[in-house]
């Protein structure tokens, strides 16, 4: 296991976590996008009249879903978990009512939303985002969810102090954690999407440094102004 990058709240690792894992104390929420197995780690270009999509290198980290021990680190280690893509694999999940569904707002060839499992026990929510919006926060994975999307997730999730995302990819959990005030676990084996990572989240940790963005101890201050 490599020694972990700090970013300000958020701490970052290089490699499998089968390993990182269990070296890890308990968190407040699992928020996660983990490989379903379809093998969609890559993407051939493509050309339309919407501007098509552009080349991702296939890499395999797609090839299969995360074991039953994965599972189980979670669900004994966390409050809360949010699970996108859990249609892949139930038999490792638990009953819930609180499924969360991403309305893509496309009705083409391709799905029109996903699914995430929560542990919630509350009626299932929708979020509703045209997957157009990727372009806006600049796209650089295959499999990239959207920021707001994110966002809305760790809101729903009832603003953990402590996120961990085991399948970190280029980030996008890790960003929106840091630009909401939250301390974030991040750990992506692959080199490639990890230096994304880092950079896009030192990125966002820079500007709220700066300017307090989504900052709940800013927000709260400026309420004591008013």
């Amino acid at each position: 296991m490599t020694t972990p990058v700090l970013i300000g709240n958020a701490t970052l690792y290089l490699g499998d976590c089968m390993d990182i894992l269990p070296t890890l104390d308990k968190v407040d929420a699992v928020i996660t996008d983990p490989p379903y197995g379809i093998g969609f780690d890559g993407m051939r270009p493509s050309t339309s009249k919407h501007g098509g999509r552009k080349a991702y290198e296939f890499m395999g980290w797609d090839s299969c879903t995360p074991n039953k021990a994965i599972f189980d680190w979670i669900f004994e280690n966390s409050k809360v978990q949010v699970i996108w893509g859990a249609n892949y694999f139930p038999e490792h999940l638990k009953p819930s009512m609180g499924w969360l569904f991403w309305d893509k707002g496309q009705r083409i060839s391709q799905s029109d939303g996903e699914l995430a499992y929560t542990n919630f026990q509350k009626a299932l929510r929708v979020f509703n985002l045209n997957r157009a919006a990727l372009a806006v926060d600049g796209a650089v994975h295959p499999t990239q969810k959207p920021l707001a999307l994110m966002k809305w997730c760790i809101e729903q999730a009832g603003m953990p102090q402590t996120i961990l995302d085991p399948f970190m990819g280029s980030g996008t959990t890790g960003v929106a954690a840091v630009q909401m005030g939250r301390k974030f676990i991040g750990i992506e084996r692959e080199p490639k999407y990890f230096e994304i990572a880092c950079k896009r989240i030192e990125d966002a940790q820079r500007v709220t440094d700066m300017f307090g963005f989504d900052s709940p101890q800013v927000k709260q201050e400026q309420g004591d102004l008013i």
